[in-house]
Parts: C-alpha cells; sequence; structure tokens
C-alpha cells in the first residue's frame, strides 16, 4: 500500500503514507508560522498571505518526487519556470493555484495518484477553510489616505507642503510624480496617515492655497495588487 502510494520518493528507499503526512502536515503548520509573522503589521493582500502558508507543502511534494531523480529534477524545474517566467503575471491566488494543479499533474504523470489525490484534498481544505477564517486579512485604517494633487510645473513641490504634512499627518510619502495635460502640470501622489479622523477639508483647504486651486484628491489608502 505504502508503494503504492508514493512509490520510491527518496534515494535511500520508499516514504510510507505516515511519513508523507508528517510531512505534509508539518509544512502546512510551518507554512501557517511564516506568513503569520511576515504579514503581521506589514502591508499585504488575504491572498498572498494564504498562498504563504500553502508554498511550503507544495516545495516538500514537488521535492519528494524528484528527490534522488535528475531527469525529473530537471522536467520539474523547466515545467515549474512556465509559472511565472513564460507567463502574464498574476495574482498570488492565481500563481499558487497553477503551482498546486501542476504539482498534482506531476504526482499522477510520474505515477503516484494517491499521492496527488491526497496532496489536492488536504491543500483544497487548507485553502478553504483559511479563505473563510480571518487568517490573513488585512485590517482597514481609516486615517491612511492616497492623496493626489495636481500643481504647476514651475513649482518646487519637494518642500511646498512640508509644513501642512506635519501638521496634519502622522506619516507622509511621495510615491509618484507624473506629468499631465502636455506636461504643463504635475501629478503627485502621497501615502499617508491623518493624525485624526474629521479634519480632511481643512487639510485640503491649505494645500489648495499652496497648488494655485488646482486639482486635489483624497481618497481611502489604495491597496497594491494581490501579488506573489
Amino acid at each position: 500500500m505504502n508503494e503504492l502510494f508514493l512509490g520510491n520518493l527518496t534515494s535511500s528507499g520508499t516514504v510510507g503514507a505516515g511519513e508523507y503526512a508528517l510531512v505534509l502536515f508539518t509544512a502546512l503548520a510551518l507554512g501557517l508560522a511564516i506568513a503569520a509573522v511576515f504579514t503581521h503589521g506589514a502591508p499585504h493582500t488575504k491572498g498572498f498571505a494564504v498562498m504563504l502558508a500553502l508554498l511550503p507543502a507544495v516545495a516538500a511534494t514537488i521535492v519528494l518526487m524528484v528527490s534522488g531523480s535528475l531527469g525529473a529534477s530537471v522536467a520539474v524545474a523547466g515545467t515549474f519556470s512556465l509559472v511565472r517566467f513564460r507567463s502574464a503575471p498574476g495574482t498570488a491566488r492565481e500563481i499558487g493555484s497553477l503551482l498546486m494543479a501542476m504539482t498534482a499533474g506531476l504526482a499522477c504523470g510520474m505515477g503516484w495518484p494517491l499521492l496527488a489525490a491526497a496532496f489536492t484534498l488536504v491543500l483544497c481544505g487548507a485553502y478553504t477553510v483559511l479563505m473563510r477564517t480571518p487568517f490573513g486579512d488585512v485590517k482597514e485604517n481609516a486615517l491612511e489616505k492616497t492623496l493626489h494633487i495636481t500643481v504647476p510645473e514651475d513649482l518646487e513641490y519637494a518642500d511646498s507642503f512640508t509644513d501642512v504634512f506635519e501638521r496634519y499627518t502622522a506619516a507622509c510619502r511621495m510615491t509618484q510624480v507624473k506629468t499631465t495635460n502636455l506636461g504643463s502640470l504635475n501629478r503627485l501622489t502621497y501615502e499617508l496617515t491623518m493624525r485624526s479622523p474629521g479634519e480632511e477639508r481643512a487639510f485640503i483647504d491649505e494645500l489648495r492655497c499652496r497648488n494655485g486651486n488646482l486639482e486635489i484628491s483624497l481618497s481611502a489608502r489604495q491597496t497594491e495588487e494581490d501579488r506573489l
């Protein structure tokens, strides 16, 4: 039964169902710990956190399959290079699902259908549970804003708003400068955290006095795409 389940996964002999279960669930536990540590207090998306938790189990299964087989390792390396480097950039969920699907297919193709079934069942179950729980959720902060402000081309914007930002924001950084209106205007983008709620109107009014009453947009923090 063990040989039917896994086949010869290591150069030293077969790995049984119990050993594979230990490896798989240990990898899942370590992945959960890694995801919890590296996403705590840092900008991230839920999809990234979930896939970070699942990837150790994917890697463990791949290593078990190719261990001791040079030909298999070369084939796997070429196959998985398609996921990231020969395809359009995708979200963490898309890339992670491709990795898991290809791992399951490789396991079937190498003669281990029950390994593929167990791998798919456990990781799909883990993915479903993690997505339905608060794990990896990003807590929204109402004070975190994205500011777009349009200024004349000849305005030295580097220090023009410093004192205003110091009065109304706890943290502020410029993330983008973009020319607009055929180069006659600049559009500045800032990621900032307001000092207290309810000051948005006064904040914008003071900025309008500095940018010549050109367009200003203050919105909730714009999160990056769910990418690896």
